[in-house]
C-alpha cells in the first residue's frame, strides 16, 4: 500500500505529452531530481524524501532560427557507464546537456529535406545502452549517438530504419555482456515493437505486430517487453521471441506512462483514465513464463495523467503528474 506525501509546487502546468515525467534518483545524497516540459520549456527541480525542494530552473528551448521557439516534447535522463546527461527532444532537433542542464554539450538539427509539406517534425523517445543514446524521429528513424567518457565530441553512429511511422517510446536494459541478448526496444504510432541488441551495430531481433494501435510507452525487464497501448491495454511479450506472455485490461483509455522498478519487478502504469496502478511481475520458474499480480490502484480524481515514474530501484515511492495540474504527486509506501 503507498500514501499521498507532500507534493512538489511546479512553476507551470505539465504539457498534455505522455511519458511527461523523469526522475533521477540520487541515492548518495538522498535526493530525487525531476525533469517535466512545457510548451519550450524544461522544469528541473530536486527534492529531499519529505518532498521539501532545494533546487528549481527552468530550461528553454534555444535552437533554431526564427520568431517562434520549437516545443519540447520529451525530457530524459540518460544514465551512462561513466556520465549522467540530461537529453531533450523538441520540434527542431534534439539538445544533449550535463545532468544539471547548466551546460550544453550537443545538439543535433532534424533533417527536413525529406519531409511532406504538411509533416511536423520531431524528436521523441530517448533511451540509453551502454554508451550509445537512442533517440526516436518523426520519420521513423531512430538515430543512436557514442558517447564519449567525458567531453562534447557525441558522434551520430548509426540510424535504424525498420519503423515507417512516428517513434513514440524507446527504453533499454543492461545486457551484462551476454550474446544475443535483448537490451533495446523501440515502439511507434502503429504499435509496432523492434527488439534490437545494442552495439557497435544493432541487431534487429523480432518485430512485434502492434495491429494499429499506438504504443506510449515500453519497458524492459529480464529479457520481456512491457508495452503500455492506446486501447488501455498492457501486453507482455517475450523479447527475443515476440511471444505473448500476459495481456492485462489495465485502463478504461489511453496509457500515457510505464515505469519499472527493477529490483523489485514493480510495474508502474499510469492513462488518461485518472488512474494509476501498480502491478508486481514474476517468471513462474517451471514454465518460464511471466505471471502478473496487481497491488495497487489510486486515482488522481478529475486529472489526465501524462507522466509517472518511480523515485527509486525498490519501487518504495512513486511521482505522478498530470495535464493542467501545477504539482508533482508523490507517494510512498506505507
Amino acid at each position: 500500500m503507498y500514501r499521498r506525501d507532500r507534493p512538489l509546487l511546479l512553476r507551470s502546468c505539465p504539457a498534455a505529452l505522455y511519458n511527461n515525467l523523469c526522475v533521477l534518483p540520487l541515492p548518495a545524497s538522498g535526493l530525487a531530481q525531476f525533469a517535466l516540459v512545457h510548451g519550450s520549456n524544461c522544469e528541473l527541480l530536486s527534492a529531499v524524501p519529505s518532498g521539501l525542494p532545494l533546487s528549481q530552473r527552468l530550461l528553454h528551448a534555444k535552437e533554431g532560427a526564427g520568431l517562434n521557439l520549437p516545443l519540447i516534447t520529451q525530457a530524459y535522463w540518460c544514465v551512462l557507464p561513466f556520465r549522467v546527461l540530461l537529453v531533450l527532444t523538441s520540434q527542431r532537433g534534439i539538445q544533449i546537456y550535463e545532468s544539471d542542464g547548466s551546460v550544453m554539450v550537443y545538439w543535433h538539427a532534424l533533417d527536413s529535406s525529406d519531409a511532406p509539406p504538411a509533416q511536423a517534425l520531431f524528436a521523441r523517445g530517448i533511451a540509453a545502452s551502454g554508451h550509445y543514446i537512442c533517440v526516436g524521429t518523426w520519420s521513423g528513424r531512430v538515430l543512436v549517438f557514442d558517447v564519449p567518457a567525458k567531453g562534447p565530441n557525441i558522434m551520430l553512429s548509426e540510424e535504424l530504419n525498420e519503423h515507417r511511422v512516428p517513434v513514440t517510446d524507446i527504453a533499454a536494459e543492461p545486457a551484462q555482456g551476454q550474446d544475443c541478448v535483448a537490451d533495446v526496444v523501440t515502439a511507434d504510432d502503429s504499435g509496432l515493437l523492434c527488439v534490437w541488441k545494442s552495439g557497435p551495430e544493432f541487431k534487429l531481433l523480432t518485430r512485434i505486430s502492434g495491429f494499429g494501435i499506438p504504443c506510449p510507452s515500453v519497458q524492459l525487464w529480464q529479457g520481456s517487453v512491457a508495452a503500455g497501448f492506446g486501447d488501455g491495454q498492457i501486453r507482455i511479450f517475450e523479447a527475443s521471441s515476440g511471444a505473448l506472455h500476459v495481456q492485462i485490461n489495465a485502463h478504461a483509455r489511453s496509457i500515457s506512462a510505464l515505469d519499472l522498478a527493477p529490483e523489485a519487478g514493480k510495474l508502474l502504469s499510469g492513462a488518461e483514465d485518472s488512474f494509476v496502478h501498480i502491478w508486481k511481475l514474476s517468471r513462474n520458474p517451471d514454465s518460464g513464463c511471466i505471471e502478473v499480480e496487481h497491488c495497487h490502484a489510486e486515482c488522481v480524481t478529475d486529472t489526465l495523467v501524462c507522466g509517472a515514474r518511480f523515485c527509486d530501484p525498490k519501487g518504495s515511492s512513486f511521482a505522478v503528474t498530470g495535464y493542467d495540474l501545477s504539482e508533482i504527486l508523490r507517494y510512498s509506501c506505507v
